[in-house]
């Protein structure tokens, strides 16, 4: 194979690339990924109007654990098993209803959106302690027994949902 139809396929795979790792980048930088529900068909086989449904769903994006802090006095660290933190969000959905003048000539749709929401997750994690001191000097450098330590730490879930109801002309 010669060196320009070699540079000619590099060219055009590199291209290809960049074009779809543009695409991608949209939704992966939103944090959620927008998903219509198609009911034109539906629209055309009954002959009315429907309403338009949509929905986002969220992409959830692992954080980095906090590692282990060494505290004087234990063994064995805190957080043995840390805890793994991850930021996603709650699925959106959106809702536009027609609505035939019941409110008024300028009310012509009904709409109800929840709009993708932030949430923050912490899985569970474990702390322990062996049942051993470090060594003291008072009993020639050997440990002195003391009551084992086990704790799980508890997950975290943290959000703030929200929803709008809106009417208006048009749909």
């Amino acid at each position: 194979m010669k060196s320009t139809t070699r540079g000619t396929i590099a060219a055009v795979i590199t291209a290809v690339a960049a074009a779809t790792g543009a695409a991608a980048t949209p939704a992966a930088a939103l944090g959620a990924v927008p998903v219509p529900v198609p009911l034109e068909g539906a629209e055309s086989a009954l002959g009315m109007e429907l309403p338009k449904l949509g929905g986002e769903i969220p992409v959830p994006m692992p954080g980095s654990p906090e590692g282990p802090r060494y505290v004087e006095g234990r063994l064995i660290p805190e957080r043995a098993i840390p805890q793994l933190p991850v930021h996603g969000g709650l699925p959106g959905l959106g809702l536009r209803a027609p609505l035939p003048h019941v409110l008024g000539d300028g009310f012509d749709h009904v709409g109800v959106s929840t709009p993708a929401s932030d949430l923050r997750t912490m899985a569970p994690g474990l702390a322990l302690d062996v049942p051993l001191t470090p060594p003291n000097p008072d009993n020639f450098g050997l440990p002195d027994l003391k009551a084992p330590q086990l704790g799980v730490l508890a997950p975290v879930l943290q959000t703030v949902p929200g929803a709008d109801l809106v009417t208006g002309a048009g749909l």
